[in-house]
């Protein structure tokens, strides 16, 4: 059996097909065929050939006819050779010889890279904090410098901090001997007065009262300390409730000597 394939169409000129049925290797041909160019099967198994340039290309299986197809395919492939660097031009010269040369000039690209990147990742937790964090000004209200200078001994002053009262205290040495004797177990919130202040001769403390938040009245109570009024609880000269329904002790504020005479609350 002898079939030919002409394509027509625009596509003629450019590309055309000419099939010619050989033999397979399980039912020869009864007559010989003439192809252009010789070609030879393998009756032993399935036969594969592609000519490189407009050639021949041979197709022969177990299972389907044996065929020959001429292919055009002389299409050109574009040259990038403009675009490769000199040295990788030399096809005999390895990817790792080239790469060699162009190490500096990566470990440069990556080094500046991640610096550039650090960089960016600083500024941007920066402003984030800066937007989370206090402004300036509630960051000056948050601090408070008193002057001791012009406290006279045994006197409670009071200065409003935050918000809040804030005690300051000037004690007598007999007043620094009474609560350093005050055994802690006859207290409901046991704390050492030496614990309670920076200087045993200034207390330090913020005046709301631990139960809800009243302001005690300073120099009154059963102890010499403090009295709140609203439920009666009363507190020693170092602050701590020794009794009425108080749970704890005043609190403690953060402050620290800048001098001899000034402290600096927050």
């Amino acid at each position: 059996m002898l079939s030919v394939v002409a394509r027509s169409g625009p596509l003629a000129p450019y590309l055309s097909a000419v099939s010619h049925a050989v033999s397979s290797p399980l039912k020869p041909l009864t007559k010989p065929l003439a192809l252009t160019k010789p070609v030879v099967l393998d009756r032993k198994g399935p036969v594969f050939g592609q000519a490189a340039r407009g050639g021949l290309v041979v197709t022969c299986s177990m299972k389907a006819p044996a065929s020959v197809r001429y292919v055009h395919n002389d299409v050109v492939v574009p040259d990038f050779s403009a675009y490769r660097r000199e040295s990788a031009k030399d096809f005999n010269i390895s990817s790792q010889e080239s790469s060699d040369s162009r190490r500096a000039f990566s470990y440069f690209i990556t080094a500046a890279t991640c610096v550039g990147t650090a960089y960016v990742a600083k500024n941007v937790i920066v402003q984030f904090l800066s937007t989370v964090g206090a402004a300036a000004d509630v960051l000056v209200v948050g601090q408070m410098e008193i002057k001791l200078s012009g406290i006279e001994e045994g006197m409670n002053v009071t200065f409003k901090w935050r918000g809040k009262p804030v005690f300051v205290r000037h004690r007598t040495q007999k007043e620094i001997e009474r609560e350093a004797n005050v055994p802690l177990s006859e207290l409901r919130d046991p704390q050492h007065d030496l614990d309670r202040v920076k200087k045993p001769e200034w207390l330090v403390m913020i005046g709301v009262c631990t139960h809800l938040g009243c302001v005690p009245i300073p120099n009154a109570g059963d102890f010499g300390g403090y009295f709140c009024p609203c439920h009666g609880s009363h507190y020693d000269g170092s602050g701590r409730i020794r009794k009425g329904p108080a749970p704890s002790n005043l609190e403690i504020p953060e402050y620290q000597f800048i001098s001899d005479d000034v402290i600096l609350l927050g």
